[in-house]
């Protein structure tokens, strides 16, 4: 039988996400899955940990919405050199003595809360003059990158509360220092840990790049760590211990979160089997009493297909191929 549904793997620092699925691919061939559809949703670079979501069977056509997905990250900043692929792997190519007061960092955090605009990294997939950036860059090429526009959700100092109701670091000052009150000693950070919730399309070590020269310094990303990516948490994360279980017997099932689970956001419309049968067959429905939207049609708890609704008919969006089951 094929799964369908979603492995969620903590993928470790030094394995890059096309490794990782076919880490996958290998695990489920071991384990009897040979047929199994496997693809990813959203990359991770090589030296980040954390959240990668691999999509099996009918939930591969929902990896692209993961691309859509905003994301979080745990991350750390060392002040003092910027490299020139802002992490650790690159050559140092400025450096600063500026050590930035930790109150100035909390000052300057609600600066890049919001929307904002940011050069992406020359060391980066996307494409110059049909070129991959990073092509060019390790050539020794300039790279002149165009300012995009991201949307930083939240920014604030690892530790806080992080849920749907995160709030800027600047609309509360309780046990921060005072950037006004020169009596204590400012204490200066070698370097700074921020967990930021961001939209798609944004680059981490751009903005570590960019808090740091806000600061009046210079620095680079040292540590990076997925915590979540769409609606999947580190919480359910699996080790690539724990993943080549699989390929030695250990349940699939166990470790398998549905295909519904990478649609925990668009409400669910039920069916009746006429109804499904219709939509399996990519026709729409009519005389519905749902207000306009994307809903994730079910017959019974089978999924069926995202649709979408619209003056009452609905039109299959995606459709999935899955037998039914008894309820």
């Amino acid at each position: 039988m094929i799964p369908h549904g979603w492995l969620i793997l903590d993928k470790p620092r030094g394995l890059g996400s096309t490794q990782a699925v076919s880490a996958v691919k290998r695990v489920l061939r071991q384990g009897g899955y040979s047929r199994t559809k496997v693809g990813h949703g959203g990359t991770l670079d090589p030296l980040a940990e954390g959240v990668l979501p691999i999509a099996l069977g009918e939930a591969t056509k929902l990896a692209g919405r993961m691309l859509d997905a905003s994301k979080i990250y745990e991350f750390t900043i060392a002040f003092g050199e910027e490299t020139d692929t802002l992490d650790t792997e690159g050559a140092v190519v400025a450096t600063s003595d500026r050590r930035p007061p930790m109150a100035a960092i909390a000052a300057v955090l609600e600066h890049f809360t919001g929307d904002i605009e940011q050069a992406p990294p020359a060391y980066s997939a996307l494409k110059v003059d049909g070129r991959r950036a990073y092509d060019l860059a390790r050539a020794g090429e300039k790279v002149n990158m165009k300012m995009r526009a991201v949307k930083i959700h939240s920014l604030v100092f690892a530790g806080e509360r992080i849920d749907q109701q995160l709030r800027s670091t600047f609309q509360t000052t309780t046990g921060r220092p005072d950037p006004f009150d020169p009596g204590p000693p400012l204490e200066r950070a070698d370097s700074v840990t921020l967990v930021a919730h961001v939209s798609k399309g944004t680059y981490i070590r751009s903005l570590a790049r960019d808090i740091a020269h806000a600061l009046g310094t210079v620095g680079h990303v040292t540590y990076l760590r997925r915590i979540k990516a769409g609606p999947f948490h580190e919480n359910q994360a699996i080790s690539l211990d724990k993943l080549e279980e699989i390929g030695k017997g250990a349940p699939l099932q166990d470790l398998l979160l549905p295909l519904e689970a990478g649609l925990d956001d668009i409400p669910a419309l039920q069916l009746d089997p006429e109804s499904a049968q219709a939509a399996r067959q990519g026709r729409v429905i009519s005389g519905l009493p749902q207000t306009d939207g994307l809903y994730f049609a079910k017959l019974g708890q089978t999924p069926v297909a995202l649709m979408e609704i619209i003056g009452g008919t609905a039109k299959v969006v995606r459709g999935f191929n899955l037998p039914d089951v008894a309820e």
